[in-house]
């Protein structure tokens, strides 16, 4: 709850993405005071990366109940629900009406890039009456100018477009792989290789790395380029069942059908598979060539431009100054890090989470959407609005509420996205998993 100190000032939500936005109809519901800083030029900015790409859930699973409650007040018409929207139409028919409601519309700033969160005249080592004290938000606009905003408490749904996973073994960028990209031999995250990027990939050889869902709808789509388009996939796992997923059996029939569709491709040869294949560095020459540790030892693969789909991580330099718990495997808040691990956790087997489990010990300060997942790949879009509500309960003092988490995630065994920003999934019941292009399940960011 608010301390009697620090109410005069308003929430802060860091992000208008379908979290961000999420959090602000739920904080409206009981009248508390916030501001949304967004550092792009509208609501959900993050998603025009891949707003090309189809979600594997149908529109009933992607809409927040305070936002849909909110917008249906205003006249608003909900799309069909079992229609399955791109991010485009995510945008355009859900996230920017309800960004321009009066209720929420003259709190939105946009083209505010978060640089950093504090206490005000407090650095991380003070502890005398920290709790009473404001959190001092530095902001960036686009114009450079830098201003500092007053908050009771932060939510911080930015998200993790924005920094997306090296290529190297070990975490890190490989040798090589900075030029690379400044040469324009490493694409951006999910590219649109059948419209806007078209001309990056047609006929060239292109190598995919990753082995989640970016990678298999990125395959998909090269592959419906000509047959001068020759298609790499290079994954470090030996092994190709999760990605394939669970055909007929998954939840999601979109998602079912995805991964079936891959495998008749590589079985084709279509597409060539390079298992076990470490990166360890990039040259440039005419192509790029790709160097690799395998069991047969070392290889080198030259190609003309390759496609990363190799998930995102948190950026928490903004964050140094504040006291926070995480989880030191996966980045996420300590309490949640263990039931989100992937190496043994798919999404439908995470628990219930609200504001308790998402709190750290600096008081009132929340990391929540696809960041709080930190380098997990399985965060469900669900499961964010969930963690809003019950930190606006929380916030409002309502405790009973805050704690009363209601989310059930089916078990299908497919449960890996590497988008990044705030994906969504849900399925028949209640929801299902993250994923990408063609057909993913949402990914947002600041």
């Amino acid at each position: 709850m608010l301390t009697t100190s620090t109410t005069s000032h308003p929430v802060v939500i860091i992000g208008a993405g379908p979290i961000g936005l999420a959090a602000a109809a739920h904080l409206y519901e009981p009248d508390l005071p916030f501001i949304v800083l967004e550092s792009g030029p509208a609501a959900g900015a993050a998603i025009t990366g891949w707003g090309h790409t189809r979600l594997f859930s149908p529109w009933q699973y992607n809409l927040d109940s305070a936002a849909q409650r909110l917008l249906e007040a205003s006249g608003w018409t909900a799309p069909d629900a079992d229609a399955l929207p791109t991010g485009h139409e995510l945008r355009e028919q859900y996230l920017e009406p309800l960004a321009q409601l009066p209720q929420l519309a003259e709190s939105i700033r946009y083209d505010a890039r978060v640089t950093a969160v504090s206490r005000a005249g407090v650095d991380k080592t003070r502890t005398a009456r920290r709790e009473e004290t404001p959190f001092l938000v530095r902001i960036e606009t686009s114009d450079g100018h830098s201003e500092d905003v007053l908050a009771s408490a932060v939510i911080d749904a930015s998200g993790t477009w924005s920094t997306p996973n090296p290529l190297g073994q070990a975490g890190l960028l490989a040798p090589g792989e900075r030029q690379a990209l400044a040469a324009g031999r490493i694409t951006p995250p999910l590219p649109d290789v059948q419209g806007r990027d078209r001309e990056r990939v047609v006929g060239k050889r292109v190598m995919v790395t990753g082995a989640g869902h970016s990678a298999a709808n990125t395959l998909l789509d090269l592959a419906e380029l000509d047959a001068a388009t020759t298609i790499i996939w290079a994954v470090r796992t030996a092994d190709l069942t999760r990605v394939y997923g669970g055909g007929e059996q998954d939840e999601l029939a979109a998602r079912g059908a995805l991964g079936s569709r891959l495998r008749k491709l590589v079985d084709s040869g279509r597409i060539e598979v390079l298992t076990s294949f470490t990166i360890t560095r990039f040259s440039l020459e005419d192509s790029l060539t790709v160097h690799a540790v395998t069991p047969d030892g070392e290889r080198e693969v030259s190609v003309g431009v390759l496609v990363p789909a190799t998930g995102f991580r948190p950026e928490l330099g903004m964050l140094s100054e504040l006291r926070l718990n995480l989880d030191p495997a996966v980045e996420a808040p300590a309490q949640l890090g263990p039931l989100i691990d992937p190496e043994f956790h798919s999404c439908g087997s995470v628990e219930p989470h609200g504001e308790r489990v998402l709190s750290h010990p600096e008081k009132n300060f929340y990391i929540v959407g696809m960041k709080s997942y930190g380098r997990a790949p399985t965060f469900l879009m669900a499961t964010g609005y969930e963690q809003v509500r019950s930190i606006a309960a929380a916030l409002a003092g309502d405790r009973e509420a805050a704690d009363a988490v209601h989310l059930e995630l089916p078990e299908t065994g497919v449960c890996t996205t590497d988008l990044g920003g705030s994906c969504d999934a849900p399925a028949p019941a209640v929801d299902a998993c993250c994923s990408s292009p063609q057909l993913i399940e949402l990914s947002v960011g600041r």
